[in-house]
């Protein structure tokens, strides 16, 4: 009683239910302790007796007086949190609209029949959640934004017919009266439909054709806004619903439209303000929950179309999470949940006073002293200096966000050169003394690109934001040897991407992406190839933080399983999915290479690692696709061979595998072939995202003339009795990936077996010499340039010279069958006297140099690394020597 008491100070609405009837402090008091739930509130409802529309509104506005007493109680005790305080809220405006349903929909059905589906179901109105009811987040004094749908057309079967859409309307404005009139024991919820199609000029319900339809034509981005949050809370065919709204709402590609969008929808709000003085309002004004609402909602307008958990209706849910993906850092992240939750306290404690739906700090002395008392402050001062707090960080959030971008090209300084406004004397002048080399060339190519059909023919607003990137896109590549190159990359690029505005929106309002571009195109042709190929990365640029951060592969690991899972049942989504996976790791990759940073040979493990991760996670993904399988998880494996099986993949590498299995079944041949082809489907098709890596299953047994899949039986019988000496030397690289780990396991003693068995050594050298005179023939240089890879002295003799060493003498030297890398094989040798010291000490260098420059190479999009031989004289002599040493041996 005591606590009811101290609450019935601060709310006069309370207050006055105390007064209105003296048993009502005793109930209170007894159910004080348990807060309400939607299943004892459905019980109230259905304990009482309701036989027509006057007792229904009665027993909905005594339970919402007994649910809105106890919550101000408890509240203000201490009682409840916000998180209880909202979840009350919600579950009376869910069981009171829901009960208001069934009782109009069965007494209008008794006089006009029932809607039907067309599998002959009661078709059910859709009632839709908007704004807090939708996001669970309702607050205390409330009105709820509903839109009412319905699935087909059609017509009732009652004595007294009426079309679906007259009893549908009808049954919406019968549960607006039931929650919404004012009677003798006041109102439910007051009850908004403003949110539907066309406003208050709109039909009350629509037929989900029809809203289709508007959408498709006349959506608006205030809409995608408001639907985020839109959440039925009945209804019949609600998957087809959500198919309707979802890609109106979250788009397929990253959306940056949506700062520009949210940015004028907020100007308004902030004119209403000023206009109407509302400054001191803690929803709208500066700094208040709506800006909060307004920088999660941009965020999951952006990228809810690619990431599933966005799409989040609850705002306290989707902040934190906007931190874990790197759209806020986590520190702004906790300033705004911490300001929401102090702002939705108070809102609550504004209301209670009156249960008045207001948003405004009081005006009253007597009023303000109990927000701060309720707020467990010691007087309104130290109040109204943390309510500024949270308000200053909001804002400052809130500017940096949406803080508008230069989006008038006129005014940079490069603007007139860009837009032909200068001589061509004047405009080549100009960018020499920016420091372009071919001044005049350059300024060819500007010109070129604004008059080329590309530019001219796209829409008014694309244009004008390559208007707006195009000169400071000229004075960022000024600074970025190659100049000349570095611009004709970008605007290469840019025309790429110019007809997805939103991609231009991207760079436009975050400068550090744009930045970031130049650096990747300045340093590598093949880099700009790759973003211009792969638009959607350049999302990835935003947060250098996040884009050097070195990969965790456990966790990359969980992300894809995630996105698979979220996918389940569309492997179409699933396959694009896992190619924008594969593309966004590699571009971290790739910005940590051209930064320096990332050693090539951590590049390879990662790059290696990425790949034996993909197919791990793509074998049960295609295994499901196997009718009639007999087992739920495969005896298969993926054994890894060449640069997967060496861990010294490249950025487009392709993946030399071979499929094995372990399984006595009947059907286990018919059953792994086929997943075989499933797997190497899911690798090697061209999806809309690209294609996911290259194969090569010419390493099987028999090669292409073979079988897909072996059982570990007759590819170990193969090894052993009918394979070529090639075959084993590319099983020296040969490595468990993924599948299976027992059948991993019976690999390995396969491969060492193979490689420890007696040779004779003079044979195995004409045999190696004889295949690499093939590879000679097969990859003929009739340039003066030295090919790093293919000459004699280059790579393919290092790894050959390995090869050797390991068929030789692993009889005798077991550790030389680890899989431990060409660099660590050569050391190995040396260390077992089987090479001179100093001779494997050269080679080592050699090799290693080699594949630094033949990668340097890709990354300037050369095809053949070929360089002089000056430059790489001592090297490729050093090679020679070991390899005459080797095989002019007698």
């Amino acid at each position: 009683m005591d606590k009811i008491l101290a609450a019935s100070q601060h709310s006069r609405y309370l207050a006055r239910l105390l007064a209105a009837d003296a048993d009502f402090a005793t109930q209170l008091a007894e159910r004080l302790a348990t807060p309400w739930h939607a299943a004892a509130m459905q019980a109230m409802i259905d304990a009482a007796t309701i036989t027509d529309v006057a007792s229904l509104q009665h027993v909905l506005r005594k339970l919402r007086q007994a649910v809105m007493a106890q919550m101000i109680v408890r509240d203000l005790a201490g009682l409840a949190d916000v998180h209880e305080v909202m979840r009350m809220c919600t579950d009376l405006a869910e069981v009171t609209v829901r009960h208001a349903l069934k009782f109009h929909t069965e007494l209008l059905a008794q006089v006009h029949g029932k809607p039907m589906n067309a599998d002959g179901t009661p078709m059910q109105l859709a009632v839709i959640g908007m704004g807090k009811l939708g996001g669970a987040e309702l607050n205390v004094s409330s009105d709820i934004d509903l839109i009412y749908l319905y699935a087909d057309e059609g017509e009732t079967t009652g004595d007294k017919p009426l079309s679906y859409h007259q009893f549908f309307v009808l049954l919406a404005k019968k549960i607006g009266l039931a929650i919404s009139e004012i009677t003798a024991d006041g109102f439910v919820f007051r009850v908004d439909t403003r949110l539907r199609p066309w406003g208050d000029a709109g039909p009350l319900a629509m037929s989900y054709g029809a809203f289709e339809d508007y959408l498709l034509v006349h959506g608006r981005e205030w809409e995608r806004y408001a639907w985020i949050k839109g959440r039925a809370l009945s209804g019949s065919h609600l998957s087809e619903l959500n198919a309707i709204v979802r890609p109106f709402v979250y788009r397929k590609y990253l959306d940056f439209n949506a700062f520009s969008a949210m940015r004028d929808l907020h100007a308004q709000i902030r004119r209403e303000v000023v206009r109407h003085d509302r400054v001191d309002n803690i929803k709208l004004g500066p700094g208040g929950i709506r800006e909060i609402e307004f920088i999660t909602q941009v965020f999951q307008l952006i990228r809810g179309g690619q990431l599933s958990k966005l799409q989040n209706k609850s705002t306290r849910a989707v902040l934190p999470m906007l931190a874990v993906i790197g759209s806020l850092p986590p520190a702004a992240a906790s300033e705004l949940l911490e300001a929401y939750y102090f702002l939705r306290n108070l809102e609550h404690r504004l209301q209670y006073i009156d249960d008045a739906q207001t948003q405004k700090l009081p005006k009253l002395p007597e009023d303000q002293a109990r927000i701060a008392a309720s707020m467990d402050f010691v007087d309104y001062v130290q109040f109204l200096v943390e309510l500024n707090k949270h308000r200053a960080n909001v804002t400052r959030h809130f500017d940096q966000v949406f803080s508008v971008p230069q989006d008038d090209g006129a005014t940079h300084p490069l603007s007139a050169l860009w837009l032909g406004a200068l001589s061509e004397v004047a405009a080549v002048e100009r960018l020499e003394n920016l420091g372009y080399d071919d001044a005049a060339g350059v300024y060819q190519r500007l010109q070129l690109t604004r008059r080329g059909t590309r530019y001219v023919q796209l829409p008014d607003k694309a244009k004008h934001r390559l208007d707006v990137l195009v000169p400071e896109i000229i004075a960022l590549a000024a600074t970025l040897p190659p100049r000349d190159a570095t611009l004709s990359r970008m605007l290469d690029l840019l025309e790429t991407v110019a007809r997805r505005s939103a991609y231009l929106a991207l760079l436009i309002e975050y400068p550090a992406p744009l930045r970031q571009l130049a650096k990747l195109c300045a340093a590598s042709p093949w880099a700009a190839q790759y973003l211009s190929n792969n638009p959607m990365l350049l999302d990835e640029l935003i947060d250098a933080r996040v884009l050097y951060a070195l990969p965790d592969l456990s966790v990359l690991r969980q992300s894809l399983h995630e996105q698979m899972l979220e996918l389940d049942g569309d492997t179409e989504r699933q396959m694009d999915a896992m190619r924008h996976f594969r593309q966004r790791v590699t571009l971290h990759l790739l910005a940590q290479d051209i930064a320096g940073v990332l050693p090539l040979e951590q590049l390879s493990d990662y790059l290696s690692d990425l790949a034996a991760l993909i197919l791990e996670e793509v074998i049960p993904l295609a295994w499901a696709g196997v009718q009639n399988r007999h087992y739920p998880y495969p005896k298969f494996a993926i054994i890894g061979y060449g640069k997967l099986g060496g861990r010294e993949m490249g950025y487009a590498s392709d993946l030399d595998v071979v499929f094995l299995y372990e399984d006595d079944a009947p059907d286990a041949a018919v059953h792994y072939a086929r997943l075989a082809q499933r797997i190497n489907t899911w690798l090697s098709s061209t999806t809309a995202a690209g294609m996911l890596y290259e194969t090569d299953l010419r390493l099987r047994p028999d090669g292409a003339s073979g079988l897909l899949v072996s059982n570990i039986e007759a590819f170990s019988d193969y090894q052993q009795h009918h394979a070529w000496t090639w075959e084993h030397q590319a099983l020296t690289r040969a490595r468990f990936v993924a599948g299976d780990k027992r059948v991993g396991e019976l690999f390995e003693p396969i491969r060492c077996k193979i490689l420890r068995q007696q040779r004779d050594r003079e044979k195995l050298r004409d045999d190696i010499s004889v295949m690499r005179q093939k590879m000679h023939d097969g990859h003929p240089n009739r340039s003066e340039l030295f090919d790093i890879k293919h000459d004699a002295g280059g790579i393919v003799d290092v790894e050959f010279i390995v090869q050797y060493l390991i068929l030789a003498y692993s009889a005798t030297h077991c550790d030389l069958t680890g899989n431990i890398g060409n660099l660590a094989l050569l050391k190995k040798a040396a260390e077992l006297d089987l090479i001179n010291t100093a001779q494997a000490e050269s080679v080592r260098m050699a090799y290693r140099q080699f594949r630094q420059l033949q990668h340097v190479l890709r990354l300037q999009g050369v095809d053949a690394a070929r360089v002089e031989y000056a430059q790489i004289a001592p090297h490729a002599e050093a090679v020679k020597a070991l390899w005459m040493h080797i095989f002019a041996a007698k």
